[in-house]
């Protein structure tokens, strides 16, 4: 991670300490309000610190968004108050500075001698890790120290997928005006005949001995073939395994596979944002073979799932999550 520099924007710190040291004061009398819903409860965070801060909610959100994926995977952090809806936790390296004696300093003198970026956001002298403001202050201090939020994003995360994956859930949040991108649809049109069964692990052939990472749902040439996701189409085009093929990636760091497209609906080229239900291509027999390779099996949709934790990706097995989709349409 790039090294926290104070005197990049230092009119802007003092600023800032005393917007946020305010907006404490509106987050107390928010917490005496009716309770909230989770989601209610993560919205109204993002818009205050936002309002305070001048950073987009949805820059925000997609910080924390990626933090709450990421958080069964990863180590050596600090766990935020129980209470809070927010999921951001920084490592000791970088909260407290690399040769900091103490995993998680809370003296903000300290944590400046050593290099660290903690911060006291609720001016009670401590830069706690575990207070929601002091968490919060902080990620906002690091982001305005930077001349955009994709360098800020580069900066910290230093690994191409995650800042693809920060950034385009940023992207979605803005596009459609809320974190509520739970919505799932099933990966054919119901309308039409079609089998599954759960193949995912079986052996595969063809190009050398492998598993098959993902399920078979069987269909007739050009069944419509429809996003399960909110999502950003990350890839589009041909694959010698699968053929004409469409990834996307939702707001969980889930990559949706879909693979022996006959062909692709208008509009759905890489960087597209696509809904649930949305057509994106249709059932073809399309791969094993150069570009334009067809009919070498049934036709039939290849659906897989990847997910990122943060550092690598891996393949889940798809079949109680259709299972699932199958019964909402």
């Amino acid at each position: 991670m790039e090294k926290y520099n104070p005197k990049r924007n230092t009119r802007w710190s003092y600023l800032v300490a005393i917007l946020l040291i305010l907006l404490v004061t509106v987050i107390k009398a928010h917490a005496a309000a009716p309770e909230l819903s989770e989601t209610e409860a993560r919205m109204q965070v993002y818009e205050d610190f936002a309002y305070a801060s001048g950073i987009p909610w949805y820059e925000i959100a997609a910080i924390d968004q990626y933090e709450r994926n990421i958080d069964r995977f990863r180590e050596e952090t600090s766990d935020t108050n129980e209470a809070s809806p927010i999921s951001i936790k920084f490592p000791p390296a970088i909260w407290s500075g690399p040769e900091a004696p103490l995993d998680y300093e809370t003296n903000p003198v300290k944590i400046g001698l050593f290099g660290g970026i903690g911060r006291d956001g609720d001016g009670d002298g401590y830069a706690d890790p575990h207070n929601m403001q002091d968490v919060m202050y902080t990620l906002v201090d690091y982001v305005r120290s930077f001349d955009s939020f994709e360098s800020a994003v580069r900066a910290y995360y230093e690994h191409e997928d995650a800042i693809r994956i920060v950034l385009g859930i940023a992207r979605l949040f803005e596009h459609f005006e809320t974190i509520e991108l739970d919505a799932r649809a099933f990966p054919i049109s119901t309308w039409h005949s079609y089998s599954f069964s759960n193949g995912y692990g079986a052996a595969r052939g063809w190009g050398g001995r492998r598993s098959h990472e993902g399920i078979d749902i069987f269909a007739g040439y050009g069944v419509p073939v429809t996003s399960t996701s909110y999502g950003i189409v990350e890839i589009v085009g041909w694959n010698e395994y699968g053929g004409y093929r469409v990834g996307i990636r939702d707001i969980y760091n889930t990559y949706q596979y879909y693979a022996h497209l006959q062909g692709f609906a208008e509009g759905i080229e890489e960087g597209a944002i696509v809904e649930p239900g949305q057509v994106i291509g249709s059932v073809g027999s399309t791969g094993y073979g150069p570009e334009g390779t067809s009919g070498k099996f049934d036709p039939h949709l290849h659906f897989g799932l990847y997910k990122f934790d943060g550092r690598k990706e891996w393949a889940f097995n798809p079949y109680p999550h259709l299972l699932r989709w199958e019964q909402m349409d």
